[in-house]
């Protein structure tokens, strides 16, 4: 007998012939070639068997040399259920749209939640999420993936200090740390201001004890500026120096600018390519061409199938290649010069308060080395030079 599995998938019937010839209508099958199986007596003159679907057309054939007569009772196999699921194609679309739908639900943004945060801060995050598509209602995979979206919150918004971000199914859960900005606290403990640094006063204001130095007077580092001891020296009062004292001070910085340099940038062209993840098997469902950039920056993003509150093993993987080029950027020795004060200032600038003022900028030594023009300069600041110093009492 024929695999049953075999049968199952090529389809089988099964029939029953009745009259006084049906066994020789199974003999004739037989010598035919034709699979039967199953076979069994009915009463006097009927038999019931098995025989393959696709061997219908020999039965009919065989039939018209015998006496009896043949009906089909059932069909069964991958055929027939075919047909039967056909004939029910209303509840068959209907059962793929209702996944589906689930499915789709199941990968869409439903819910956004910001934790840790004070009511201005959530407002802004909520606001910048808007901005970048994080919005209740789409689609996961047209949305950045979570570092992404980490790091562009960091940079737009200035108050956090670290925002954690958290996919869970539908979700986005956002956990922040915000910048504390410490209150100014008034000083009671008794103290003086000195210097912090060596300095030529350039302004003074002083708000509570007694002055000791003067504009334009030079002083060194550590040096009494404002004292905490005010009145007579009978009756003498310990106070809490405050004040401003404003000092010309100096800074060199050093820097060197190549007058050529090779880099590499990106120029805006890029592919996209989208494939099914399955393991590690990536199957390509779109952007087959291979762009062939010289040269080129990939970047992957993976995101799991939800259904429901389940990951399903498959993922929607993105390849984006961007194309790159090399560039070679080139100065003159005073166009170095340029941007090597430029650089300069800046790096100097990351090191002072934003109330100090760079007053004077002179180079002191210029040359050229290996291609590099090197560059010494000085600087003059005005800034705040006080600093406090705590009054030790009982000496």
């Amino acid at each position: 007998m024929k695999n049953q599995w075999t049968n199952y998938y090529t389809g089988y019937v099964k029939v029953k012939a009745h009259g006084k010839g049906a066994e020789r209508l199974i003999n004739m099958l037989t010598r035919r070639g034709l699979h039967i199986w199953d076979v069994k007596r009915v009463g006097s003159e009927a038999l019931i068997f098995h025989m393959d679907f696709r061997d219908i057309p020999k039965l009919r054939q065989v039939m018209r040399k015998s006496d009896c007569k043949v009906s089909f009772m059932q069909g069964r196999g991958f055929p027939f259920l075919v047909k039967r699921v056909m004939k029910n194609s209303g509840f068959l679309v209907g059962l793929i749209a209702f996944l589906l739908c689930i499915f789709v639900l199941s990968n869409m943004v439903w819910g956004i939640e910001v934790k840790d945060a004070k009511p201005a801060t959530e407002h802004a995050i909520r606001k910048e999420l808007d901005k970048m598509g994080v919005k209740i209602g789409k689609v996961q995979f047209f949305v950045d993936d979570v570092d992404t979206i980490q790091r562009k919150l960091s940079d737009r918004i200035g108050a956090l200090t670290w925002v954690g971000v958290e996919l869970k199914g539908t979700t986005y859960h956002f956990r922040v740390v915000e910048k504390r900005q410490p209150k100014e606290v008034e000083k009671t403990s008794p103290q003086n201001l000195v210097a912090s640094k060596k300095a030529v006063i350039a302004d003074m204001y002083v708000k509570k004890g007694q002055s000791i130095v003067n504009v334009n007077d030079y002083v060194g580092k550590g040096q009494l500026l404002v004292s905490g001891l005010i009145g007579k020296e009978d009756k003498q009062e310990i106070v809490s120096a405050q004040g401003v004292i404003k000092g010309k001070t100096w800074y060199n910085a050093e820097v060197k600018i190549p007058l050529k340099t090779k880099f590499s940038v990106l120029n805006g062209n890029e592919t996209n390519k989208h494939y099914l993840k399955m393991g590690d098997f990536s199957l390509p469902v779109w952007g087959f061409k291979d762009p062939k950039y010289d040269k080129q920056e990939k970047e992957t993003t993976v995101r799991p199938f939800h259904f429901l509150q389940w990951k399903l093993p498959i993922s929607y993987k993105q390849v984006t290649l961007r194309s790159k080029e090399d560039i070679v950027r080139s100065y003159t020795r005073e166009e170095a010069v340029k941007e090597g004060r430029k650089m300069a200032k800046a790096e100097l600038k990351k090191h002072l308060d934003e109330e100090d003022e760079i007053i004077e900028e002179k180079i002191l030594h210029e040359s050229m080395e290996n291609g590099k023009v090197k560059l010494s300069i000085h600087y003059q600041v005005i800034e705040d030079i006080a600093i406090g110093q705590p009054i030790i009492q009982g000496d």
